[in-house]
């Protein structure tokens, strides 16, 4: 099988290194960027491109790992042919292939990536659709050959799981920075927060996050709160924290 990745971001390294590392066969990269393109194609020992146009139309499997904003357009820039075509997006629905390949389909591994470092796809939940139930076959034998957790999900369920990642991931992960901001105005090492922050983690694997929740907030301490609104100089930081705090305390009260 011949593998192309149209994309050389997180996601893209990151699946396209452990294809490569599971004897899969990446035969071309594609990046709109030469130096992403030519470092990860060297990475995986191919050639690479930056032009949409010159795609090779041999291959076996499209991964498509590109920003949502320029999905369509590259789609429609690649010359027709008889590989399977699937995007990574978990927002994007799989119908952006139609009527420009016969085969397409979803490959989304939900999970953070970053190009520096490696994680463990054999515990990644991969959601996956198709627009047959061939292609929906050999998605599941690729997909299966790198994780032990693959499921299928249509598009509108897809929409929501990606909401609900952002919650659990990338909003969480900007809570974390501000409190490092914090932290870095006081000169207090910011690996302190590293053991909160893991048993946070870890509760969830055995409370749901309702139960889990402790802190001022849940109990709206308002001398508590008041305190800390007055210590942030930052009017975004302080709606951040109000809303926050708003929200857990509703929460609770359900």
């Amino acid at each position: 099988m011949k593998i192309i990745f149209l994309g050389s971001g997180n996601l893209a390294t990151r699946l396209s290194l452990e294809m490569h590392r599971k004897g899969m066969r990446i035969g071309q990269v594609y990046s709109h960027t030469p130096e992403n393109a030519e470092r990860l194609a060297a990475q995986l020992g191919c050639p690479w491109t930056t032009v949409p146009e010159e795609v090779d139309t041999d291959a076996d499997l499209y991964v498509f790992s590109l920003k949502d904003t320029v999905l369509a357009d590259v789609i429609a820039r690649i010359r027709p042919n008889n590989g399977l075509w699937v995007h990574t997006a978990g927002s994007m629905p799989m119908d952006v292939f139609s009527g420009y390949t016969a085969d397409y389909g979803v490959m989304y591994p939900m999970q953070t990536f970053s190009k520096v470092r490696p994680v463990d796809f054999s515990v990644i939940p991969f959601f996956l659709e198709a627009n047959t139930p061939e292609n929906a076959g050999k998605l599941q034998q690729i997909a299966g050959a790198l994780s032990g957790n693959v499921r299928f999900l249509s598009s509108d369920k897809r929409k929501s799981l990606h909401l609900a990642a952002v919650f659990a991931c990338n909003f969480t992960n900007h809570i974390y920075a501000l409190a490092v901001k914090i932290l870095q105005g006081q000169e207090i090492p910011a690996d302190v927060l590293l053991p909160l922050i893991d048993e946070t983690a870890a509760k969830v694997h055995t409370m749901t996050p309702a139960e889990a929740q402790t802190g001022p907030a849940i109990r709206y301490d308002e001398n508590v709160i008041n305190k800390h609104l007055a210590m942030l100089d930052d009017p975004d930081m302080r709606s951040v924290y109000q809303l926050i705090s708003q929200s857990i305390h509703k929460e609770a009260q359900i």
